[in-house]
């Protein structure tokens, strides 16, 4: 028996030698093919991004012949569509732009003749395409696509991400019965659950007639302002590494309550290089203009002028990259005066600093009456991506329009509150 078991020993030993030899074949291909996959990983722009990218079969070239998508957003709620959004984005330059387009805006000819069909919220009743159509003739965008987004879409997303934390901009209480619609928000920073999502995108005004502050934009124009911000906030707070497991479940709700006209087969090759979109990189704007009456109607009406120049600036040179020479031209350019009313000389040499270091032109310095709060006074309308800018360096501050001033274009006071 024991020349048996001896003569079973070299057999076993040769299929282990072979098992080994199958599984370093195996693993060697496994390396082989993720080194490969690493490598490609890094061409398609490395982390979240170049894994994505790569999953779907995307290369170097993918990203290159990608072209600007533009579409038109609309929200749904009770059969109607209060929420008009032009959007485009740009995976290439990673640009993105959202030019609210008020509910009123007249799309007929003669004002004289206004009916409420004529408004642009109108058109959904006929058909989502016939408001694609009205906001292309109006803005001189091309632009096909639709998304009509359902306020029960909204409110299962913030839900499935957890919620969404916002600054509500003011206390908001306003009951509507007919809509069965219940309004009722504190003013500030909050983690807002679905049901809330829907209660702030969709105020306008309180019970006793209150609405949002001039500054901030009253009625329709508050209630897009707060819309873009919090879709921002939204969207930022999705496209979070820890969500990524939650696609599945994000789709379910997008083929639920989204009607669109856009392919997904398509979209999807627009999603490796969305994860890595910058919120600094998005520009939102309402449609110039001004409300008024045509036969009785109340209507708002686009300024052509101004709309063209938006428009030529959000989504017909989204894909124009400026490079760092020439945003420091047009800095150097921004002539600054500076009055210190915080009573600290320290705080007009430090903010002098730091406007210099990003290449602005002071040109006055001074000291003023004590003010608790630092302000920033826009004299000759410069836009708003150098003001934000202007915000962000001083870091606080409140933006008030004032007389022109032949030498300046910005004055900054700096107040007690400056740090």
């Amino acid at each position: 028996m024991a020349k048996v078991k001896e003569n079973n020993v070299e057999p076993t030993k040769k299929k282990k030698r072979t098992g080994l030899k199958i599984f370093l074949f195996i693993l060697i291909l496994l390396i082989i093919g993720g080194c490969v996959f690493a490598y490609k990983v890094t061409r398609n722009g490395g982390g979240v991004q170049g894994i994505i990218a790569t999953t779907l079969g995307h290369d170097e070239q993918t990203l290159k012949n990608l072209p600007q998508i533009n579409f038109v957003a609309m929200g749904k709620s009770e059969g109607l569509t209060d929420t008009i959004i032009l959007c485009a984005y740009d995976p290439k330059t990673q640009k993105a732009s959202m030019l609210s387009i008020p509910r009123d805006t007249y799309t007929g000819v003669n004002k004289n003749y206004a009916t409420y069909n004529d408004k642009i919220n109108a058109k959904y009743s006929i058909s989502p395409e016939k408001t694609v159509e009205a906001v292309s003739e109006l803005t001189g965008v091309e632009v096909t696509n639709y998304v009509v987004i359902d306020t029960k879409a909204l409110k299962e997303l913030v839900d499935t991400i957890g919620g969404v934390y916002f600054d509500v901009p003011i206390r908001m209480k306003y009951d509507d019965y007919s809509q069965k619609l219940h309004i009722d928000l504190q003013k500030g920073y909050q983690l807002l659950d679905g049901n809330k999502a829907e209660q702030v995108v969709r105020f306008r005004h309180n019970n006793d007639g209150s609405t949002y502050p001039v500054e901030y934009g009253m009625e329709d124009l508050g209630r897009m302002r707060t819309q873009r911000e919090f879709i921002m906030a939204t969207i930022q707070q999705t496209v979070k590494p820890q969500n990524i497991f939650k696609i599945n479940e994000f789709l379910e709700i997008v083929e639920e309550n989204v009607e669109t006209n856009m392919d997904f087969s398509v979209l999807k090759d627009y999603i490796p290089y969305a994860v890595n979109f910058s919120m600094d990189n998005l520009r939102t704007e309402t449609l110039p203009g001004e409300p008024g009456y045509g036969n009785n109607v109340a209507l708002f009406f686009a300024d052509e002028d101004e709309t063209e120049e938006l428009v030529q600036e959000m989504f017909l040179e989204l894909n124009v990259v400026e490079d760092e020479e020439t945003k420091a031209t047009e800095k150097s350019e921004i002539n600054i005066e500076i009055l210190n009313a915080s009573g600290k000389n320290s705080n007009l040499s430090e903010l002098i600093e730091k406007l210099e270091n990003e290449e602005y032109n002071v040109v006055k310095t001074g000291t003023t009456e004590l003010s608790q709060k630092t302000s920033i006074i826009n004299r000759t309308e410069k836009n708003e991506k150098t003001i934000e800018e202007l915000k962000e360096i001083v870091s606080i501050g409140e933006i008030t329009i004032g007389e022109d001033d032949s030498n300046v274009d910005f004055t900054i006071i700096i107040g007690k509150d400056y740090e």
